[in-house]
């Protein structure tokens, strides 16, 4: 994957995400960084892993373009590995990272507890450290430059007000993952807002549609009371719109993450509306921030996380974004 391109032209695309991603600064202060930028050399034989707790569906594989994109755009090589909500093997990838020694590495944090010694590793060897996707809240303490991601707790207090706003009064949360502390704090944070009553459930997850959407039905039929429902991911709102529909009843739904088929769901009426954190730039943003800190010892986000999400897709902006996830970006 080492693709060598002018580190020029490279580092003014660089800068305008980074300036982006973290509210910019003067005409003058931009183009003197660009100048002082092109006179560095880019790095030979830097390999930044990017370690995950994902697996290989809809979200994860565009987070993983968005990493690829920036490794070819750079020139460096990277190790993507997605541990498929194993928090053990997550850990033991980034160890075995720290074995190898790489020189940068990014993991999310769905399961800080489960990381912590690892993490610890990554610190005391000295290698640069970014969090992305979940860990918003921790990535300092852990010694990390930044994170890259949204905060969940306002994604959450989005969904809440969107749900209470369409006319909800008792909302069903469910959650496709045991122990990640994001989707809990989605779920929490949904609940502050909207008011009402909130049903909180974890289902055995994505990867058993049919097993996932009974068990929503199975809540949704044990109280008729039930008027709203959140999914915590793109699959899981989905799963959850169908077993309203099953059972007949007629609800505002909102999920999170962008899928061709939630899009499809809200184009069609068939959802309400889904809350994007735009996955692509995580992957991109966290490797173009370890290599800048790699060769350059920059640092991004001053102390605080950098911000991708949320955003808000619904019916009034469905079809401009529908585009975008077709070609994978998005």
């Amino acid at each position: 994957m080492k693709i060598r391109k002018t580190w020029g032209v490279v580092i003014g695309a660089v800068a305008l995400l980074a300036l982006a991603a973290c509210g910019g600064s003067s005409d003058s202060a931009s183009d003197t960084a660009t100048e002082d930028a092109a006179t560095v050399t880019a790095g030979e034989d830097i390999t930044i892993a990017v370690i995950t707790h994902g697996d290989d569906g809809v979200f994860w594989s565009v987070a993983q373009k968005g990493a690829e994109a920036a490794a070819a755009a750079l020139g460096i090589t990277l190790r993507y590995q997605g541990a498929n909500n194993n928090a053990q093997d997550q850990a033991q990838m980034i160890e075995q990272a720290v074995t190898d020694g790489v020189q940068g590495i990014a993991v999310s944090l769905a399961d800080p507890a489960a990381l912590d010694g690892a993490i610890k590793k990554v610190v005391a060897a000295g290698i640069p450290l970014i969090t992305l996707n979940s860990g918003s809240d921790l990535f300092k303490g852990l010694g990390a430059i930044t994170h890259v991601g949204q905060d969940e707790t306002v994604a959450g207090h989005g969904a809440g007000e969107r749900l209470k706003a369409a006319g909800g009064t008792v909302m069903l949360c469910a959650k496709q993952e045991q122990s990640n502390v994001a989707l809990e704090t989605r779920c929490n944070a949904a609940a502050e807002t909207f008011g009402g009553k909130v049903i909180q459930i974890t289902t055995s997850g994505d990867a058993d549609r049919v097993a996932q959407q009974a068990e929503i039905k199975a809540a949704m039929d044990a109280d008729a009371s039930i008027n709203a429902f959140l999914g915590t991911g793109p699959v899981i709102a989905v799963d959850g719109a169908n077993a309203a529909a099953e059972l007949g009843r007629v609800m505002p739904t909102g999920g999170f993450d962008l899928s061709t088929e939630i899009l499809e769901y809200i184009n069609s009426d068939k959802m309400t509306f889904t809350i994007d954190q735009q996955q692509f730039l995580q992957g991109y943003l966290a490797v173009v921030f370890l290599y800048l800190n790699i060769t350059n010892k920059n640092t991004v986000g001053g102390g605080l996380p950098v911000m991708t999400g949320p955003g808000f897709v619904d019916k009034s902006n469905v079809v401009a974004v529908q585009e975008l996830v077709g070609k994978g970006t998005r």
